[in-house]
C-alpha cells in the first residue's frame, strides 16, 4: 500500500494549473513516501514531475505512458498505460473497483497562501483524502479543466479512483491522502505561468532505455514473513 501513497501523491502534485498556459508549480510534500519540494511542469497534455531523490517523471496524456528519467545514469524506463492499470488493480486487494464516493464539505475553513480554503473529504475502501479548496482562486474553473486533460483517455488508469479535477468547486491548495497508517500532505508553494521549452518533456537523445524497470529511490525494509504490507 506504500506504493499507492507514492503514486497517488505523484498524481496529486498536478492539482493546480492555468487555462491553456504553460505552468510551473512548486509544491511541498510531507509524508512517509517523500519529503521536500517538488516541481510540476505542464505543457499541453504532457506533465513533468521533478522530486528529490526520485527520477524525473514525464506523463503523456495522449498515450497514457509514463517515462522515468535517471539523469545520473543517462537512462530511462517507460511504463505503459497497461502496466499502470495492472498496478492499480493489484493494489485493490478485493480485485474490484473502489466503491463510488463524492467530495463532501466538512465545514472547516483555513487560509492557505492568502486564499480562504474549505475542506472537502473523499473516501473509498482503499484510501481517504482531504482537499482544502480555494473557491475564489483566479480562473479556478479553467484551471481545473486544463488539469484534467493529462488524465483523460489512455491516461485514465493513472487516476486510480481519485476524483476528477473538474469535480472541485475551486483550486485545491492543500491535499492530504491517507492509506492505512501512511499519510502524505501536499501544499502549494508557488505557481508561475512562464512559457516552457517543449524539450523538457522529451527523452534526451543521449539517454539509453532500460528494458527492466528499477526501483526509484531507497526502499524501506520489509518483513519477508508478512503476507501484506500496509
Amino acid at each position: 500500500m506504500r506504493n499507492f501513497v507514492t503514486l497517488a501523491g505523484a498524481i496529486l502534485l498536478g492539482f493546480v494549473l492555468s487555462a491553456r498556459a504553460d505552468l510551473t508549480i512548486v509544491q511541498r510534500i510531507e509524508g512517509a513516501a517523500q519529503n521536500g519540494d517538488v516541481t510540476v511542469k505542464i505543457k499541453g497534455d504532457k506533465e513533468r514531475i521533478d522530486a528529490p531523490s526520485q527520477p524525473t517523471r514525464i506523463i503523456d496524456g495522449k498515450t497514457g505512458e509514463m517515462t522515468d528519467l535517471m539523469s545520473e545514469r543517462k537512462s530511462f524506463v517507460k511504463i505503459s498505460a497497461a502496466q499502470i492499470k495492472a498496478v492499480a488493480e493489484s493494489m485493490n486487494q478485493s480485485g474490484k473497483q473502489p466503491s463510488a464516493s463524492k467530495l463532501t464539505p466538512t465545514g472547516k475553513k483555513d487560509t492557505i497562501n492568502g486564499y480562504e480554503a474549505e475542506e472537502y473529504v473523499f473516501e473509498t475502501p482503499m484510501f481517504k483524502a482531504s482537499f482544502w479548496v480555494a473557491s475564489k482562486y483566479p480562473a479556478a474553473a479553467e484551471i481545473l479543466k486544463e488539469m484534467q486533460a493529462p488524465f483523460l483517455g489512455a491516461s485514465k488508469p493513472i487516476n486510480m479512483g481519485l476524483p476528477d479535477f473538474t469535480e472541485f468547486k475551486g483550486v485545491p491548495l492543500k491535499t492530504v491522502i491517507s492509506v492505512g497508517p501512511n499519510e502524505s500532505t501536499t501544499t502549494v508553494v508557488s505557481i508561475k505561468q512562464d512559457p516552457l521549452n517543449a524539450n523538457e518533456f522529451e527523452i534526451p537523445k543521449d539517454f539509453q532505455e532500460l528494458k527492466k524497470p528499477i526501483q526509484s529511490g531507497p526502499q524501506p525494509e520489509e518483513n519477508p514473513s508478512s503476507s501484506a504490507t500496509p
